[in-house]
């Protein structure tokens, strides 16, 4: 398009050179025009109405040097007609480019927002759900009764250690917890201990675990009365 522009105005510059007549009245309106709608680019926007009015305005200017200035004027005349015609039809177009241009731009505004709508709402609904789910936690922690602490069966028996007495095997939290309880270990295992201040590492003692208050009592008056240590 380019090339054919410019090879349409170097053919006008020859015809113009070669013209020596007065123009006809209508021939420096319809160059205006012509030149009006290639600067506003309707070389590239209406091609084909572009060449046509081209195409008629050369006509022209070849009448206009063969000195038929009559016919060249009313060809000059419809060059510009044709113009005008094609200056209202590029306006609309540009105005149509910048409405439609416009328009994908609102539209990706739109979709932006559309967008970002739906991302908060989905954030929303996901806080919504955490806050309704750690509130029905809330609910179960305060209603439900508490489940029973499972507690590790106390052994019912020990197996001596380098260096242990007797009040140091009650004393521990799994026998008795209670260092002055140790009778009640030696009456358990009097066929294994002859001496209850003399334990052999590798004994493995028997511990009671069904006894009285009195049991009790019993064992700590003994321990208090017969003191091993």
């Amino acid at each position: 398009m380019v090339r054919r522009t410019l090879a349409y105005g170097g053919l006008l510059l020859l015809l113009l050179a070669g013209c020596s007549h007065p123009a006809p009245p209508w021939r420096t309106e319809a160059s205006a025009i012509v030149d009006r709608v290639r600067r506003e680019g309707a070389p590239y926007l209406l091609p084909t109405e572009y060449k046509s009015l081209e195409d008629s305005y050369v006509q022209a200017e070849v009448l206009f040097r063969q000195d038929k200035l009559k016919e060249a004027d009313s060809l000059y005349y419809l060059t510009w007609s044709k113009g005008k015609l094609l200056q209202e039809n590029l306006t609309q177009t540009l105005a149509r480019q910048a409405r439609e241009a416009e328009a994908r731009a609102e539209a990706q505004r739109q979709q932006q927002k559309t967008e970002e709508e739906q991302r908060r709402a989905r954030e929303q609904a996901e806080a919504a759900a955490r806050t309704e789910s750690l509130a029905r936690a809330e609910v179960r922690r305060r209603t439900e009764p508490p489940r029973p602490i499972r507690q590790k069966p106390l052994p019912t028996s020990h197996t001596v250690k380098l260096g242990e007495t007797l009040p140091l095997i009650a004393a521990q939290s799994e026998v008795y917890g209670d260092a002055t309880l140790w009778p009640l270990l030696y009456r358990a295992n009097r066929d294994q201990i002859r001496d209850p201040r003399h334990l052999w590492p590798g004994q493995v003692l028997r511990i009671p675990r069904t006894f009285s208050r009195e049991d009790l009592a019993e064992a700590r008056r003994f321990a208090q009365d017969k003191q091993l240590f």
